[in-house]
């Protein structure tokens, strides 16, 4: 059976067959009737009148061969998650924190990659909502409701590689906050599991836990794993990738207009950060940039804290309230603040000081911790009263940090960045890559 074009099947009503036939011949779909659900016992396939087979589907979807791979928790793992970030040199002036956020929106893994995705025609059809770099692809389906669906696929290897367990957890909360703060209820979850050799006992065993925790996960946010894939052997001889266990998220919206950007356009509204903040660095990307280091072990996982968020900013996007949201993840809420200035060029002035007295942190920690749970939110300062309601009533943890407007990112008593230097440390990095 040939494998070069991606399938499915799905199982239709007799009554509503021509409807999907349309549905498909409009997208351009290439579909076939291919059986009926009988109320026999059996799974009968024929060609033309001659029966090729005739055998109780559970022999074939679930009482097929199983293989049953030696796995080892690896060797190396006490070492490594020993050996955390606490020794690592940190900035400690306002100057230091500066060129810190300077190079870690620069670097690879956080720099613009608009010249990537600009290359692809993601608004094909016209019903794409929302591309990049939001936080989440939003495509219309219903062009007279606005109904909607929003998907994020995310994965943080190192995390995975210090803990596969909480790291596959930690991608699925990543995802799933991406939805919730573009304001879709999340609904469903697929997956494409990325590992090398199975049969190497310490990658049998990577998988073992990130598929573990990833159904742990799923069972405690009530959202199912509805189909994936797994790829084996990512290796350059005995070398495996860090395992990267890529989950995708898809919520709903009633209506995609009521969508939540990821960076704020007016001057003049309130910021706030939902959630809070620990000193959790251990491979963070400020570990990976300032120090090539990879250590300790990845930030707490709080699935309960990731539905209140989800909650609290659902309810505020229904109620109108929100003007952008972003949720915070690599580079913490220094990366998240440039990246919602950059988004339509306004800047912010931050003030740090609540953050730091609730949650016993300093600069450093506030600005580049990456603990989870967490969003940066901008409402008109008229709803601010409104928004703040929202909040106490779920439960959600929040500060009142900032005000957007202006050409420059302060944060108060730190430092001050001009956008354009924002900018130019941030764009034009994979363009540059790729021409040498």
């Amino acid at each position: 059976m040939s494998e070069s074009q991606e399938r499915m099947m799905a199982v239709v009503e007799p009554g509503k067959l021509d409807a999907f036939m349309a549905i498909a011949a409009k997208w351009d779909v290439e579909a076939s009737v291919l059986g009926e659900v009988t109320d026999g016992e059996n799974l009968e396939v024929y060609w033309g009148d001659d029966l090729l087979v005739q055998v109780p589907p559970r022999s074939v979807a679930h009482d097929g061969p199983v293989y049953r791979r030696p796995l080892e928790r690896p060797a190396y793992l006490d070492d490594l998650q020993a050996d955390g970030t606490a020794h690592l040199n940190r900035p400690s002036t306002g100057d230091d924190l500066a060129r810190t956020v300077l190079d870690l929106i620069a670097s690879p893994n956080m720099c613009d990659a608009s010249w990537v995705t600009d290359q692809y025609d993601r608004y094909v059809r016209g019903n794409t909502a929302q591309a990049m770099p939001d936080d989440a692809g939003v495509v219309r389906v219903d062009e007279e409701t606005g109904r909607g669906v929003a998907l994020s696929t995310d994965c943080n290897p190192r995390f995975t590689k210090l803990d596969p367990y909480a790291g596959s957890q930690l991608a699925l909360a990543e995802a799933y906050r991406n939805v919730a703060v573009a304001g879709a209820a999340p609904l469903a979850v697929s997956d494409c599991l990325n590992f090398g050799s199975p049969e190497d006992p310490g990658v049998m065993w990577q998988f073992s836990e990130a598929v573990t925790g990833l159904a742990d996960g799923c069972a405690v946010l009530g959202i199912p794993v509805t189909g994936g894939n797994v790829s084996f052997y990512n290796q350059t001889g005995d070398i495996a990738i860090h395992p990267t266990p890529v989950v995708a998220v898809l919520g709903v919206l009633d209506d995609v207009a009521k969508r939540n950007r990821s960076g704020w356009a007016h001057a003049q509204d309130a910021i706030y950060l939902l959630g809070e903040t620990r000193d959790e660095l251990d491979g963070s990307a400020w570990a990976e940039v300032a120090h090539s280091h990879l250590g300790g072990l990845p930030p707490t996982v709080d699935l309960a804290a990731e539905q209140t968020l989800a909650s609290a900013v659902l309810a505020a996007t229904d109620q109108g309230l929100i003007t952008s949201a972003h949720d915070l993840s690599d580079g913490g809420l220094a990366a998240g603040l440039a990246e919602s200035l950059l988004r339509h060029g306004v800047g912010a002035s931050i003030d740090l000081s609540s953050v730091a007295s609730r949650d016993g942190v300093d600069a450093f920690v506030a600005l580049l911790s990456e603990s989870t749970a967490r969003a940066i939110v901008s409402v008109s300062a008229s709803d601010a009263e409104a928004f703040e309601a929202v909040l106490s009533d779920k439960g959600q943890t929040f500060a009142r940090i900032g005000t957007t407007g202006g050409d420059h990112l302060k944060v108060e008593g730190q430092f001050t960045l001009a956008i354009e230097d924002l900018r130019s440390a941030h764009t034009g990095v994979i363009e540059s890559a790729m021409s040498h």
